[in-house]
């Protein structure tokens, strides 16, 4: 589960406008008292929206795992006196398209819309987040699609890594199991049971919106009230912190197949933490996306081991985790396995060198522009520099704060952050000479 979700605000951010130009966001507080982040593009008659609420599959009731997930696949299937088909039409009818995903901290709404449709597009979408329908067919469609893909997941081996090593790691608290659910609690769900989840979860008391395109500040608060201002303002209570209960070792899981699918990790560190850059940096060098990163260097290029491996870091919204990722054939995985360790062992003890930390900045600081890729992702990275609680000038400061880390900085960080006694490996498949510790 964790693995899958992409941590939002490292992202890098730019404008059109050119590589270095600042980003001119505005911070928009409507009428109402609703705030967003806007950056204004009047070249195309078109608006993206994101709107993040706080919660997500987190919020499940212990006895209906995957109640969330199943009611937000549900809310664009009717709405108001429209039927399924009715609501795809009058959206289509508009050239708009509406998104709604649940997460595991989180369920996230994008919308795109033309200026000359935006009234409508955003009634369109009030009708979806105030009056959906949940009627016994869509409920019992979107039912089957979703137990579909969880008897799919059942036989990819990713997602069974993936699980176990959340199971290890949390136990009974949300962040333990899949926010899918189960066939067994997906199909027991009722519609009563869907319509309390929509009630828990769509609210207006955690909420973070981002906006870009060609609309104005003023608009914008106007559409803001039109489209949330009669959400409720409270929801279901957050989740408490997540205890991490992982033990460090080797957890194996039988699975059939000339590989092994490897996961592993330990505790992380906070976004907010003042050692988060530095850790964000290490992390590059130690396990990043680059040919460079130390993993793939010793697992992949000089060995052989891998076709690839990397590692990230995790931080939700309560608790953390430093995560990896590869695949190796049955025969080599604990070769692998223990270079890992090695490797994590050579940093927590040495650090990185000054070469490393230099080119390292460099393409960190010199990337950062060619993140941009149009209206819609500046918009999704906007709400997710808010939910992380960034601050508005973080598009402007981000670079500079990577510039700023030392190789003291790194030395300290990496004793702190990397601890390879604690690493637990979830290995599904048949890896040759490992066996699950006690």
């Amino acid at each position: 589960m964790m693995m899958r979700f992409v941590f939002a605000a490292i992202l890098a951010l730019s404008m059109p406008m050119g590589a270095h130009a600042a980003l001119p966001i505005q911070s928009v507080t409507s009428p109402g008292g609703i705030t967003a982040w806007l950056v204004e593009d009047h070249a195309i008659p078109f608006t993206a929206l994101e709107i993040h609420l706080r919660g997500g599959t987190s919020l499940d009731p212990a006895d209906q795992r995957g109640v969330i997930n199943l009611m937000t696949a549900l809310i664009e299937e009717g709405a108001g006196d429209l039927d399924a088909q009715g609501f795809a039409n009058a959206r289509d009818d508009l050239a708009a398209s509406f998104r709604f995903q649940a997460g595991t901290d989180s369920i996230n709404i994008s919308a795109r819309f033309l200026t000359e449709n935006q009234a409508q597009a955003v009634d369109l979408l009030h009708l979806a987040l105030t009056q959906p329908q949940f009627d016994a067919e869509a409920v019992e469609r979107v039912r089957g699609q979703v137990l579909a893909n969880i008897r799919s997941s059942t036989k990819d081996p990713e997602t069974i890594a993936s699980d176990r090593f959340d199971r290890l790691a949390f136990g009974t608290h949300p962040y333990g199991s899949s926010g899918d659910g189960t066939e067994q609690s997906v199909a027991g769900l009722s519609r009563d049971d869907i319509l309390a989840a929509f009630k828990s979860a769509i609210n207006r008391g955690d909420i973070y919106v981002a906006a870009t395109g060609d609309i104005t500040a003023a608009d914008l608060g106007i559409l803001l009230d039109r489209l949330l201002g009669d959400l409720p303002t409270t929801g279901a209570p957050l989740p408490k912190r997540a205890d991490l209960a992982l033990k460090p070792g080797v957890t194996v899981v039988e699975f059939p197949g000339p590989q092994s699918v490897i996961y592993f990790g330990h505790d992380g560190i906070k976004r907010d933490d003042p050692d988060f850059f530095p850790a964000f940096i290490l992390n590059e060098i130690l396990g990043g996306g680059r040919f460079s990163a130390r993993l793939m260097t010793e697992v992949r290029d000089k060995r052989g081991l891998t076709y690839g491996i990397g590692t990230f870091l995790s931080p939700m919204d309560h608790a953390e985790l430093m995560l990896g990722q590869f695949s190796s054939a049955n025969t080599t995985a604990a070769e692998a396995i223990e270079i890992v360790r090695s490797e994590w062992q050579r940093a927590a003890t040495n650090g990185v060198t000054a070469e490393e930390l230099a080119k390292t900045k460099t393409y960190l600081t010199g990337s950062y522009p060619l993140r941009f890729n149009g209206n819609a992702r500046i918009a999704r990275i906007l709400v997710g520099m808010q939910a992380d609680g960034l601050t508005i000038d973080y598009a402007d400061t981000r670079n500079a704060q990577i510039e700023a880390v030392t190789l003291d900085d790194m030395a300290r960080v990496a004793k702190r952050l990397l601890r390879p006694d604690a690493l637990q490996f979830v290995i599904v498949g048949a890896p040759e000479g490992l066996t699950s510790t006690p």
